[in-house]
């Protein structure tokens, strides 16, 4: 086996077998004019099957509530429109052999009233705070809870009608559900407020529903973060036994697979190991982990990109290949190097490394990415 050959290899689980360990990470785009995905993103997901993915996670795709949304252009994940589109992309990536999975997705608190759909609805979330000590939104009721929570079941369902082969709940990056998680922007006195377990009650209420609306052999995924988009050096666990503290309820309710994301995946979670996070929730859960961070960035990208340009330039892919050899984790998740060369799995398999292109802001304005893009 080569190095490359690692990448290759079939994946199997109970639920979900895939060609290959290869996962296109989801990534915000603001490409879907009307919130409804176009012919345009039928060829984006089309060419990265095409292309070599094992699985494709789609962008964030907002559930049916009304304050949902936090970003232009972003596609529903409900309505006779907006399915019929993601419909036509699981067709085209069917048609490739790749498989496809919907994220699911409600951007909680960081809402800003003005997005469409959603006009001047305020951002939702446990207490209202998108910021740490600042209330600008608003603290969601039991009814809002319950409506919430119903929105992504039926996502869920929808997903699997439409012949969607996974879908993935986003419970990281200070969206929604990590707000629930985290302690600094969940300061709840209910039964949704206290320590983490109690923290996670939505979380768990959510999965469960979704995996009531799917039922017992379609595979769930779950995203989850120590870092936020609000605090980079967040932690919501600081021992590998509060994570498995944590982790554990949401396994009892229906996750199957955990995608664990870290900035990059190169860097121990706790000290005294190597495991990154991914390694640690496989280790701790015995479900399968899909790691992700700055795969196949090289120093000239991580110099030119500011949200990057602090990382060490040791992200080689021989580390990734000797991490996966080793079975730390079971399945890498690639995001901006795919925006760049929709064809990545094969130039890595064949060697062709030269042939790689750095990702630019340039290459948005193509069908090769789109009208905008940030990870999510």
């Amino acid at each position: 086996m080569s190095s490359a050959e690692v990448l290759f290899q079939p994946f199997h689980s109970e639920k979900l077998d895939l060609p290959n360990r290869i996962v296109m990470a989801p990534m915000t785009r603001s490409a879907s004019p009307g919130n409804v995905p176009n012919e345009r993103v039928v060829e984006y997901y089309r060419r990265r099957a095409a292309g070599g993915v094992g699985l494709i996670i789609t962008e964030g795709t907002c559930v049916d509530h009304i304050a949902a949304h936090g970003f232009p252009h972003v596609p529903n994940f409900y309505g006779d429109e907006a399915l019929a589109g993601w419909r036509k992309v699981v067709e085209a990536v069917h048609a490739e052999g790749g498989k496809i999975a919907p994220q699911l997705w409600h951007v909680g608190a960081v809402r800003e009233a003005g997005v469409e759909p959603g006009g001047a609805t305020p951002g939702h979330g446990p207490s209202g705070i998108n910021m740490p000590g600042v209330v600008s939104g608003h603290t969601m009721t039991q009814q809002d809870i319950d409506d919430v929570i119903a929105a992504f079941a039926r996502a869920a369902a929808d997903a699997k009608a439409i012949g969607m082969d996974a879908i993935e709940i986003h419970g990281a990056h200070g969206y929604l559900i990590d707000q629930f998680f985290w302690d600094k922007t969940n300061t709840r006195k209910d039964g949704y407020g206290g320590d983490l377990q109690q923290r996670s009650r939505f979380a768990i209420e959510l999965i469960k529903a979704v995996r009531a609306a799917v039922g017992e052999e379609y595979p769930i995924i779950f995203r989850y973060s120590q870092f936020k988009q609000q605090e980079y050096g967040a932690k919501l666990v600081e021992t590998p036994e509060q994570l498995g503290e944590f982790l554990a309820p949401l396994v009892d309710v229906g996750v199957d697979i955990f995608h664990c994301s870290v900035r990059r995946f190169w860097e121990p979670e706790f000290d005294g190991s190597p495991l990154n996070l991914a390694g640690w929730t496989q280790k701790l859960t015995g479900k399968p982990a899909i790691a992700v961070g700055s795969v196949g960035l090289d120093r000239d990208f991580l110099v030119e990109d500011n949200g990057f340009e602090d990382a060490k330039p040791d992200n080689s892919l021989n580390q990734l290949y000797d991490r996966m050899e080793n079975q730390e984790f079971d399945l890498i998740a690639v995001g901006r190097a795919l925006i760049a060369n929709a064809d990545w799995p094969q130039l890595v398999r064949n060697g062709e490394l030269d042939k790689l292109q750095v990702f630019s802001k340039e290459l948005l304005m193509t069908l090769e990415g789109g009208e905008a893009v940030s990870p999510k």
